[in-house]
């Protein structure tokens, strides 16, 4: 099976999160299908069949993220040699060549994704564009709009 590339940080919360499904919000659930169990009829109980529905979420991401993790290949970018070269896990500033406009972002797993917190997939175009790359160099961003140029300023392991 592919192995999955996570950030020391991304497997924790994954961890944290399988945590809290098995002891708080699955017990939760047992609960709330107990007592819809216990108001009868269970053809026409809406209360049993949503909290059965809740089950099936629940279940189905459990074994999604122990599928996830059991794949996993942790990378801590923190052990790796820091030779400005740009590779997962790092964190990178950008300048956009047109805008002039400074970007700092963060190259990780699909999982971890999130662009609130300046965080890239490592699949999306400007991460593929700066992968194998070092500061200093000019890389192009092929985007459906049109093309863009950064430059990379620098790469933090951290």
């Amino acid at each position: 099976m592919k192995r999955i590339p996570l950030t020391v940080e991304g497997a924790e919360s994954l961890k944290q999160e399988v945590c809290e499904l098995k002891t708080v919000a699955r017990p939760r659930i047992i609960e709330a299908i107990a007592t819809a169990r216990a108001h009868g009829d269970l053809k026409e109980n809406a209360e049993y069949h949503a909290a059965k529905e809740q089950q099936s979420f629940a279940e189905g991401r459990i074994a999604d993220i122990e599928g996830k993790l059991s794949n996993a290949q942790i990378i801590d970018v923190t052990s790796l040699p820091k030779n400005g070269r740009v590779v997962f896990g790092v964190t990178v500033d950008l300048l956009d060549e047109q805008s002039g406009a400074e970007v700092t972002y963060k190259i990780v797993g699909d999982d971890e994704a999130d662009i609130k917190k300046k965080y890239i997939s490592i699949s999306s175009p400007v991460a593929r564009a700066l992968i194998g790359k070092e500061e200093g160099d000019i890389v192009v961003v092929k985007a459906p709009a049109r093309d863009k140029e950064y430059e990379i300023l620098e790469v933090k392991y951290l």
